[in-house]
């Protein structure tokens, strides 16, 4: 026996109700970090995950003790920061709330059902409704849109604060490091000040030095005590700030082991045009600026259909002792009698366009800061490279010749300890010029991608030590 087929409105509604259940579907942790998490593989190589469970997390901790075992790169610091940090974590589950909140934005409100019981005398009324907004339902699509844009906005925003916290990471790496190398060459500056304070005071006590020269090397002393003294709280203060960044406890922290020294510069600088064709593609600051321009066209176009009136639909059912049921329907509207809703259409109006505006803002920003992020590194690794090949060589040979001269006696003491205080200043020189390249390399790639980071700032005393000025 063949069934019959349903009705025309039984489909329409079964499709309505799909399309309804379609829209409730529920955004999971997994969901709301696939971008974050698929954009921090392609820039860095390392995966992000939200840990949701306490063997999760203690499987995390295992990790960490692995990694901590040997001295940790750059990559491995970002590595652990990725999965071992609170403060990313924090991050991970507010952008995971954030969507679900703008998904909701896209969700039919719920029915409401009323029932009263009404009594007199012997007889009992019951009234039973269910009703809910037409319009919410007719705009439903106008609605969905806008929401859609907003749970897009809220991935990508996450996206840009993971790859922050990885940028953030390798800048603070570089600055631990930099600070633990220039410690450890202050102490050999200190036993060098100290040897030629002590060669002062004997070539005194002969009679060889004035008291005018052993001041000077007990000066050289005291100020190469207080730079050791400076580069210890210095190395402490980075070494701490690296160790938050990557949300380590105590004992987690005394265990951490930094390299000796930074990396070798690169054969060479990024190539512009390289770095401007890798923006274009890949800025997250101007995918979330589109997409708050096209969200808000959305909710203005929303408002344009709907701002004047309210519309609810309720299906009745009344009973009464010895009558027969009532059934019937009732459409409430409200009457847009004082509220013509003219101001909520210019308020969404304006949001267009200042979301317009700030789109292309970003994009002149982006360019902007693009362009003074490449000359930076440009600059940066300029100096570097003329402090590694010309700078630190020519001091060495102007080391080599005064011992050479002083061998020879054609030069005296005082001016062999002078060239040492000379050549110390230009090693250190030379180590701030290679932590100021690999900070305004993280920095150019932070522009690249579109996060939101501090610029690189070229120390004072690499830029004098290029120019010839401490010698």
């Amino acid at each position: 026996m063949m069934r019959p087929l349903p009705s025309l409105r039984g489909r329409l509604g079964c499709a309505w109700l799909a399309a309804v259940l379609a829209g409730c579907a529920t955004v999971t942790a997994d969901e709301a970090i696939d971008a974050a998490r698929e954009r921090t593989i392609r820039e860095t190589g390392q995966p992000v995950a939200l840990a949701t469970s306490q063997a999760e997390r203690d499987a995390i901790g295992v990790k960490v003790d692995q990694w901590l075992a040997a001295p940790l790169g750059a990559d491995d610091a970002v590595r652990l920061a990725l999965a071992k940090s609170p403060a990313l974590q924090a991050l991970l589950a507010e952008g995971w709330a954030a969507q679900a909140a703008a998904e909701q934005a896209g969700r039919i409100p719920n029915p409401r059902f009323a029932f009263e019981r009404l009594v007199r005398g012997d007889e009992v009324e019951l009234g039973r409704a269910i009703s809910f907004g037409l319009l919410d339902v007719l705009t439903l699509p106008l609605r969905r849109e806008p929401a859609r844009r907003a749970v897009q906005a809220e991935q990508l925003r996450l996206a840009a604060q993971v790859l922050e916290t990885a940028h953030e990471t390798r800048r603070q790496w570089v600055q631990a490091v930099a600070a633990e190398q220039r410690l450890a060459y202050q102490r050999q500056v200190l036993d060098a000040a100290e040897a030629g304070a002590e060669l002062a005071r004997r070539m005194q006590a002969v009679g060889n030095f004035s008291r005018l020269q052993r001041a000077r090397q007990q000066m050289f002393e005291a100020e190469a005590k207080q730079q050791l003294a400076r580069a210890q709280v210095q190395a402490a203060a980075e070494r701490e700030a690296l160790v938050r960044r990557l949300g380590l406890d105590a004992v987690q922290a005394e265990r951490l082991q930094l390299p000796e020294r930074l990396p070798d510069l690169p054969a060479a600088p990024r190539d512009a045009a390289d770095v401007a064709a890798a923006a274009g593609e890949q800025r997250l600051d101007l995918q979330i600026a589109q997409l708050q321009w096209m969200r808000a066209g959305g909710n203005a176009s929303l408002v344009r259909a709907a701002s004047w009136s309210d519309i609810e639909l309720k299906g009745m059912r009344n009973s009464e002792t010895g009558l027969p049921p009532q059934r019937g329907w009732e459409i409430d509207i409200t009457l847009p009698l004082f509220d013509l809703g003219d101001a909520r259409r210019a308020a969404a109006s304006a949001a267009e366009i200042a979301a317009l505006n700030r789109l292309e803002q970003a994009q002149i920003d982006a360019g902007s800061v693009l362009r003074e992020r490449y000359a930076a590194h440009r600059v940066a690794w300029d100096l570097a490279r003329q402090h590694r090949d010309e700078v630190v060589p020519l001091a060495k040979a102007i080391s080599e010749e005064m011992l050479v001269r002083y061998n020879g006696m054609l030069s005296g003491v005082f001016e062999l300890l002078a060239d040492a205080r000379s050549y110390a200043a230009t090693v250190i020189a030379a180590l701030d010029a290679q932590r100021d390249f690999w900070i305004a390399d993280a920095a150019l790639q932070a522009a690249v991608i579109g996060v939101a980071t501090p610029g690189a700032a070229l120390s004072a005393g690499s830029t004098a030590a290029a120019s010839g000025e401490e010698h």
